[in-house]
């Protein structure tokens, strides 16, 4: 297990390491000067600037040395803890994040949450009645819930809820501890938008899952022992089940917090994604370098904890 482990997390960071040099190399192709945009927004004339103030300017961020040194610069102080300093924003890229990125855990994580809690318990009752009319309507919801964009949904959702029947607010960003009502309303639509997806492809996956372990001969046995439904669901269905769904959750964790770039810009929230839809439209490299790192390292971390999750739901699984 602890060599297994171990490789895993090599191969995260051989992963991690290819996410830097693609991110770095792809912000440097981009056409623009992020330094005429610091200029701008600081309301200054770029034609006032002497060549010797550019020069300056262009040392103080960095962008003097040649591609290879900005990247091992910009590599070395990762691992001391310094992501850079914003071009756009000229304060510490650590700041910045510091800022936003409990928002958008907060709104990711409740997101994971009820698509797990919803997908789940959705998938399984479909599964065991089969047939019936709730089963014929879930799946047909549920396919829905794949195809339609969630940018396009929460654009209709703000329509109808906000501007129509007034019940809730367009958007923005309150903090539960500020004000719980408020933060409570304002997260209802953009947690919908980023847990659809995910919920529909959980609970195709756990309906189709669930049908071939009752199936299965152990859960005919619990039936013919008269254990009671709810006792077959809970200790037998579930857990052998799970398996495959288990994959899918740790898909979701990527898909929730990518999907935050655009729901964040939609609902007007303050979270890393709105910050890292700014970068990109700004050229700010440091930026978007620390936040494409950050949601990679997320990414590598959840599907280390996913294979790690298979062995406790099977024990029949070893890992060599």
């Amino acid at each position: 297990m602890t060599t297994y482990i171990i490789r895993r997390l090599l191969l995260g960071l051989l992963v991690l390491l290819m996410v830097t040099i693609l991110v770095f190399l792809i912000m440097r192709l981009l056409p623009g000067d992020p330094l005429s945009l610091f200029m701008s927004q600081s309301q200054l004339n770029m034609s006032s600037f002497t060549p010797e103030q550019m020069d300056a300017l262009r040392h103080q961020f960095g962008l003097d040395k040649p591609l290879f040194m900005q990247y091992i610069d910009w590599v070395g102080g990762v691992f001391q803890g310094n992501l850079g300093t914003s071009v756009f924003y000229n304060v510490e890229v650590g700041s910045l994040v510091a800022e936003r990125m409990p928002i958008t855990i907060h709104l990711g994580a409740i997101a994971f949450i009820v698509s797990a809690i919803i997908g789940i318990a959705c998938g399984v009752v479909c599964a065991i009645r089969r047939g019936k009319w709730i089963d014929g309507v879930v799946t047909v919801l549920a396919n829905i819930g794949i195809t339609v964009p969630s940018f396009w949904v929460g654009i209709l959702l703000i329509y109808v809820f906000s501007l129509k029947f007034h019940w809730l607010p367009t958007g923005g960003y309150t903090s539960p501890f500020e004000d719980f009502w408020m933060g409570t309303r304002q997260l209802i639509m953009p947690v919908f938008c980023l847990a659809l997806f995910s919920i529909a492809a959980l609970t195709r996956q756990t309906r189709a899952s669930t049908l071939e372990v009752v199936r299965q001969d152990y859960i005919r046995t619990a039936w013919s022992k008269g254990l009671r439904e709810r006792i077959i669901v809970l200790r037998h269905t579930i857990k052998n089940a799970l398996i495959p769904v288990i994959t899918i959750l740790g898909v979701q964790v990527s898909l929730i917090f990518g999907g935050s770039v655009l729901i964040e810009t939609v609902f007007n929230i303050p979270g890393m994604g709105r910050l890292l839809t700014q970068a990109v439209f700004q050229h700010d490299y440091q930026v978007v370098q620390a936040g494409v790192l950050i949601v990679a390292t997320v990414v590598v971390l959840s599907n280390l904890l996913v294979d790690i999750s298979y062995g406790w739901f099977d024990p029949r699984i070893r890992y060599s």
